[in-house]
């Protein structure tokens, strides 16, 4: 993994709470090494926004600026809905 991504997963698994790290870590940690150019910059992008609202827009509870809405938030809330993950944030939730 290369210094970049590197970054990247540190960013993605230190959001500030625990489920904004399952997922958005989880993903990064799962696809970082596959994501070319476009995703790397536009994950980059998506980081910048506050923790709270993030994780809002990936759980789908409420809309992102457009600014916001582009490939990475997409790839965030497919892999949110996935059975594993969805079960793990639950777990964390709930106890």
């Amino acid at each position: 993994m290369d210094a970049r991504r590197k970054k990247l997963l540190y960013r993605a698994t230190h959001r500030g709470f625990k489920e904004a790290d399952i997922i958005i870590g989880g993903y990064v940690h799962h696809h970082g090494d596959r994501m070319d150019e476009a995703l790397l910059a536009d994950f980059e992008k998506l980081l910048a926004a506050p923790d709270q609202d993030l994780y809002q827009w990936i759980m789908n509870k409420a809309t992102p600026p457009e600014t916001f809405n582009g490939l990475a938030l997409k790839a965030l809330q497919q892999f949110a809905q996935s059975t594993e993950i969805a079960g793990l944030v639950r777990a964390q939730t709930m106890g």
